[in-house]
């Protein structure tokens, strides 16, 4: 194991990797709606605002005034327009209100239906990320044994690493697995 692949090298990459996905997918569940309002709702929105796409947060303030209520405050008061056109593009079950100096989005309280559909998303939000975790895993063995073909590992390393791969591969299922579980616990709490 003197040149080329480490085991440790090897599986901290893989590990870097692993967790890049899991924090994806952490940032993709706050753009979910829930029952309560979260200015990570709009991190998707785009406005079209001197003749460029934008994000909404470039050119307003978006805050949380009351527990289902959103407020986007845009610092210049030309980009009212585009913003308000923009939001009203978007699935919120409710439309936005231009009140001239601010738009106010007043998210209506989810149903059990909608609550079970939210639940489905992030389930196969999880699934797909676990995915990627396993293909990180079969991108690590495939190393491994490349690296013992070209006998830079012994046979007992490469058993050991697969079995550290193994370990650390569930370690981040598992984790997944919880992330999925608590998002399912808010989603359902009415």
């Amino acid at each position: 194991m003197e040149t080329g692949v480490s085991a440790s090298g090897l599986l901290s990459g893989m590990d870097e990797e692993m967790k890049a996905k899991i924090e994806k997918f952490k940032k993709e569940l706050t753009t979910l709606r829930t029952g309560r309002a979260n200015p990570q709702l709009l991190d998707s929105v785009f406005i079209e605002y001197y003749g460029a796409k934008v994000p909404l947060k470039q050119v307003a303030a978006v805050s949380v005034p009351e527990p289902r209520t959103l407020e986007v405050r845009p610092w210049d008061a030309s980009a009212l327009g585009s913003i308000e056109t923009e939001l009203k593009k978007m699935d919120l079950g409710t439309s936005p209100v231009n009140d001239g100096k601010l738009i106010r989005i007043n998210l209506p309280p989810m149903n059990e239906e909608q609550r079970l559909k939210m639940v489905k998303i992030v389930h196969k939000m999880g699934e797909e990320t676990k995915i990627a975790v396993r293909n990180d895993r079969r991108t690590a063995i495939e190393k491994a044994k490349k690296a013992e073909k070209s006998k830079e590992l012994s046979e007992d390393d490469l058993k050991r690493l697969e079995q550290e791969i193994q370990k650390a591969t569930d370690n981040r299922i598992k984790g997944v697995d919880e992330i999925v579980a608590a998002k399912e616990k808010e989603l359902m709490t009415v």
